[in-house]
């Protein structure tokens, strides 16, 4: 298989070219033959015209390689090995929604020939490739598992916004069904990953290894932010007290904020859920669930209450929200924790205007049922504002800038902690 696909004799396919799959693609599109499948159409004409949906990737990031980008099975039939990478949400319910890995595995069983190969990237509870994804291409494509077709697991590591920790810059974890099929996947892996690959034991120990990576850190950052509610009561600023603590060699710098997206705020859930299946109760890893998810209320609660105390009659106010992405510089809504500060604010009654460089108005009014505020219609009487995102656009303001679009006694929040060294005169709070 391995020399097959470097000779151009099979080709390479990626299920789901989102912010993982795409450039997963492509990366390989300038070693190998590969398609691109991608059941949303819309999305496949613009990559096939060089425009990345996401928003990550350049034009010239597609040059040199040879994809075709497709959303039919006749075409993805083609392929020989097969990298499956869409993603893995939850439900309002906060449990696993398996229903695009499940559509994926019917999609690669109705297609799938004996001595193929599918490697998952999409992040999921131990077991969940074998116990899943397995049975659905057996079923479909009438072939035995591992005797007719090999699996493997090979999480995505995929930063959005970061242009530092690429795929090609960052250890790729790889696992096989067996030993063939691991030193073929490693191998070719190797081919576009220039940090070097992971070869794991087992292909639960690859999905655990991923999973805990994302939980690891959402668990730090819950502590940040129950620090947070302490200090605050003690009128102690968090970041000043983060920054001293972090002069000890081995503090670990993690800092408390809006925890969304579709990693950190979404995989715990997937461990949590497999673990009660067994008859365990992840305590440590809920409670640090239950505290993130419950910030973006406590922020606009804790501003409603700095409104009052300068005489703002809340009803009647108006805060300006800046930034509506799940993090800085990227274009994800996705599971964006700003929507919880914008709907507790207007469960107060009061009137809110959000404005954001990189999300786009008609996702957020589908997504949340609110748009952005045109630069037009942006205000210079706010009663408050929340800097909810720290945008490269956000950095340079100032306590001037802050000033000429508020009224008198206006309330600056600013959940990052980016001006607290600059506010010499507002009524200011940070995390």
């Amino acid at each position: 298989m391995y020399e097959q696909l470097l000779q151009k004799k099979a080709k390479l396919a990626v299920i789901g070219l989102g912010y993982v799959g795409l450039p997963i693609a492509l990366e390989f599109a300038r070693k190998l033959s590969v398609i691109g499948f991608d059941i949303n159409a819309a999305r496949v004409d613009l990559m096939r015209n060089g425009i990345d949906p996401s928003g990550e990737l350049e034009a010239k990031d597609f040059e040199g390689c040879d994809i075709t980008f497709t959303d039919s099975l006749e075409v993805l039939r083609e392929a020989n090995f097969y990298i499956v990478a869409v993603p893995t949400p939850i439900d309002e319910h906060a449990m696993p929604d398996l229903k695009p890995l499940l559509g994926a595995s019917t999609s690669v069983g109705k297609v799938l020939k004996k001595g193929d190969y599918v490697v998952f990237e999409s992040t999921v509870y131990p077991g969940c490739t074998e116990e899943d994804c397995i049975p659905v291409m057996e079923k479909l494509s009438g072939l035995s598992f591992p005797q007719d077709f090999k699996v493997g697991y090979s999480p995505e590591r995929i930063n959005p916004g970061d242009k530092e920790h690429t795929l090609t810059s960052i250890i790729k974890v790889v696992a096989g069904c067996d030993d063939e099929s691991l030193d073929i996947i490693a191998k070719l892996y190797e081919l576009v990953v220039k940090a070097g690959v992971h070869r794991a034991s087992s292909i639960k120990v690859a999905e655990a290894a991923k999973i805990i990576e994302n939980t690891q850190r959402d668990v730090n950052i819950a502590l940040m932010n129950e620090l947070s509610l302490i200090f605050d009561r003690m009128n102690i600023n968090t970041y000043e007290v983060l920054e001293a603590a972090g002069t000890k060699w081995n503090f670990l710098k993690f800092s408390p904020g809006l925890v969304g997206g579709h990693c950190i705020g979404v995989d715990p859930y997937y461990l949590t859920y497999k673990a009660k299946e067994l008859g365990f109760d992840a305590k440590v890893i809920l409670s640090g669930r239950s505290t993130n998810d419950n910030m973006g209320a406590y922020i606009a609660r804790k501003t409603v209450q700095m409104m009052i105390k300068q005489g703002k009659d809340v009803a009647r106010s108006r805060v300006l929200v800046m930034g509506a992405t799940f993090k800085e510089n990227v274009e994800d809504i996705r599971n964006s924790k700003v929507a919880d500060v914008i709907q507790e604010l207007k469960n107060f009654s009061v009137n809110v205007d959000i404005v954001d460089p990189h999300a786009d108005s008609d996702e957020l009014h589908h997504e949340y049922g609110f748009r952005l505020t045109s630069a037009d219609e942006t205000r210079t009487d706010y009663d408050a504002v929340i800097v909810a995102v720290s945008h490269k656009p956000y950095l340079e303001k100032n306590e001037a800038y802050f000033k000429s679009i508020t009224a008198e006694n206006a309330v600056l929040v600013d959940i990052k902690g980016l001006y607290r060294s600059k506010m010499q005169d507002m009524h200011y709070w940070s995390l």
